[in-house]
């Protein structure tokens, strides 16, 4: 007999594995689940009303830059503008809340790369987060272009970047699972030659080892899923919280079930229960209708 689960805690944004498919674990407060047995299985996610800041553990009403309390967003480095607009970078300017923290996470070398998710985009990340950026991004393949300095760097070169790519995903479409095929090693080269006046610009100010190409190959990534969606709606534990269906899939930070999707890494810092029940039967992804009678 299938194991019932039935666990509360915090919910985290899902590790991820580079397997084949991507491996996913759903971590709830102390509790670690492998999500990738749990598909065609009913589960039901239900918020109990409390948020704690993932740094300082305060209770908070509202969470701010994925996890945090409002006067830690406002104190943290790492919740900074910068984070998002890294050409933006506060450290270069001599105004960075956490000097120490700038040091080690943004005065490293990062990765300027191209992304299949919902079509081409470009996108930048520390290189140990390879592929853990692109896995939490719902890329079918990724490719390194450039490798610089800095994430400052990094950013300025993604701006010359956004002239001629996106540098955003469209999360509906990239849960569809219809994303076309592309050749991103010919969209590297192409796209370099685009920026080329840029990157020549930017090594004769800071050197010419501070920005290099990459001829790293392009990186195929396939996720767990069952059953794509035809429409994708989206669950709000904010307004809703309490959420049931049958897991048909997880892709990026997405959990998909069939009565809609639902963004874990947006919900940091929540305390949930989550309940797993038994399959229905040999049809358990036609049996949401009857999903709350397994609990």
């Amino acid at each position: 007999m299938t194991t019932v689960i039935d666990v509360s805690g915090r919910l985290v944004k899902m590790p991820a594995e580079p397997r084949d498919p991507v491996g996913y674990t759903l971590k709830v407060g102390e509790t670690r689940l492998p999500l990738n047995d749990l598909l065609g299985r009913v589960i039901r996610i239900d918020f109990e009303g409390v948020i704690r800041c993932v740094h300082c553990n305060r209770k908070t009403s509202k969470s701010f830059g994925q996890g945090h309390c409002f006067p830690c967003f406002r104190r943290l480095a790492s919740c900074d503008t910068c984070i998002m607009s890294p050409e933006k970078c506060h450290y270069e300017q001599g105004t960075c809340r956490e000097p120490e923290w700038g040091q080690t996470h943004c005065m490293i070398e990062h990765v300027v790369y191209l992304a299949n998710s919902s079509g081409l985009k470009v996108g930048i990340t520390r290189g140990s987060q390879i592929p853990t950026r692109w896995i939490d991004q719902g890329a079918v393949e990724a490719i390194p272009m450039l490798r610089v300095s800095t994430r400052y760097l990094a950013g300025l070169v993604e701006v010359a970047c956004k002239q001629h790519v996106a540098d955003r995903t469209n999360w509906r479409a990239m849960l569809k699972g219809d994303v076309a095929d592309m050749d991103l090693a010919a969209e590297r080269q192409q796209l370099l030659a685009k920026i080329a006046p840029e990157l020549e610009s930017l090594r004769r100010e800071h050197g010419a080892d501070a920005l290099r190409a990459s001829d790293e190959d392009a990186q195929g990534l396939r996720y767990p899923v069952q059953v794509w969606p035809d429409k994708v709606k989206s669950h709000n534990l904010d307004r809703t919280p309490s959420v049931t269906g049958v897991l048909q899939g997880i892709k990026g930070q997405y959990l998909m079930l069939d009565t809609g999707v639902i963004n874990i890494r947006k919900y940091t810092a929540y305390q949930v229960r989550l309940r797993v029940g038994q399959p229905t039967g040999q049809n358990a992804l036609d049996q949401t209708a009857h999903s709350t009678s397994l609990f």
